[in-house]
């Protein structure tokens, strides 16, 4: 199957069932390809033009922080999600890190996505951003491969390594079930704000977790308490990549935001440190003058042991915490139900089937 001016060219080789998965296959790997390439260019036109913007001097610096702010909020109001503050210095951040991308021919790939470029810029290292990028092209890595290599310090792990294929072995090992995921590109939240579209966030969740949020969010307002609901799902992105808070409430006797995430498997430190990213963050952009300091709650559906666990990350007052155990349900309350939204679940789908 060729190209030709960005058509496809199918081929009929006799075999109907292999030339239709050709045609499936080629195609939606054109429109990668495509999508990927004006992507890649947007940020990086976007990011010259900013850096153009730019002029040394403190009073330039002042000028131009106000400039990316301003920006930010005009872009958002055009097009919705993508352009705030970080992610309008991100581009710029690319734009001066691969001055010559398009006019090299590095430029011209086909294989690496914004994604796989917005991984690369939290490598300091100019040697190893560079062995990255040319292993990430050569051997094809997906985003997330690519993520995992970085964290795990692969590329100095080779260089201090005498038995290099070992750890190559282990890494393609890790990493293969990430690499066997076609959807991997259209589950990207980053594709659909690109292409305008709305985040499916059905790809970020169970069947069964979707089920229980849900009912939780509805068994929250209940309550009463001074609950107001503020968002389900919500897209949160870092340097590190994207992440969906489950709930959002707030509590407007409390006045506090409360964050809500639910785990199918036993707690750990990670979704501790993961619920502690989360409340720092609404701290510092969301609390306002008046607020008190937000609540994490992590609901662990799969043990009736800790079921709930409250993170105050900040220091408040005894008055404060006696609030908060009165006004949030109780660890009683939320396991109960939970174990009876599963049960309706699970009767639902003995139904179905």
């Amino acid at each position: 199957m060729k190209q030709h001016k960005g058509i496809v060219i199918a081929d009929n080789t006799g075999d109907i069932f292999r030339d239709t998965q050709n045609i499936i296959e080629q195609t939606r790997s054109y429109a990668y390809q495509a999508v990927n390439v004006a992507m890649v260019q947007r940020n990086w036109l976007l990011g010259k033009r900013i850096a153009d913007e730019e002029l040394n001097g403190e009073d330039r610096a002042k000028y131009g922080e106000e400039i990316v702010k301003k920006l930010s909020d005009y872009l958002t109001d055009l097009y919705g999600k993508g352009f705030t503050k970080s992610n309008l210095y991100q581009f710029v951040q690319f734009y001066k890190l691969f001055p010559e991308i398009f006019h090299a021919a590095s430029g011209k790939s086909q294989i690496l996505s914004w994604t796989h470029y917005r991984e690369l810029l939290a490598v300091s290292d100019k040697k190893a951003r560079d062995w990255y990028m040319q292993e990430a092209e050569k051997e094809m890595w997906s985003a997330r491969t690519l993520h995992r290599n970085i964290s795990s310090q692969y590329y100095h792990r080779l260089l201090q390594s005498q038995t290099k294929s070992a750890v190559v072995d282990e890494m393609k090992e890790i990493t293969a079930p990430i690499q066997a995921d076609k959807l991997e590109f259209i589950k990207n939240p980053v594709v659909a704000e690109f292409l305008g579209l709305a985040q499916n966030t059905k790809f970020t969740e169970t069947e069964l977790e979707s089920a229980i949020i849900s009912h939780l969010q509805k068994f929250i307002m209940e309550l009463g308490k001074g609950y107001a609901f503020v968002a389900r799902q919500q897209h949160i992105r870092t340097d590190m990549g994207d992440f969906y808070i489950d709930l959002v409430f707030y509590n407007y006797i409390l006045k506090c935001f409360l964050l809500v995430d639910l785990k199918t498997e036993q707690i750990s430190h990670q979704d501790v440190g993961q619920m502690d990213m989360y409340v720092r963050m609404y701290d510092e952009l969301k609390r306002t003058d008046g607020d008190n300091p937000t609540i994490g709650l992590i609901l662990c559906s799969q043990t009736s042991e800790d079921m709930a666990r409250y993170s105050m990350l900040k220091e408040s007052s005894r008055l404060f915490q006696a609030k908060y155990l009165t006004f949030l349900p109780t660890k009683e309350e939320l396991a109960n139900e939970i174990e009876r939204q599963k049960m309706i679940f699970r009767l639902e789908q003995q139904t179905i089937e």
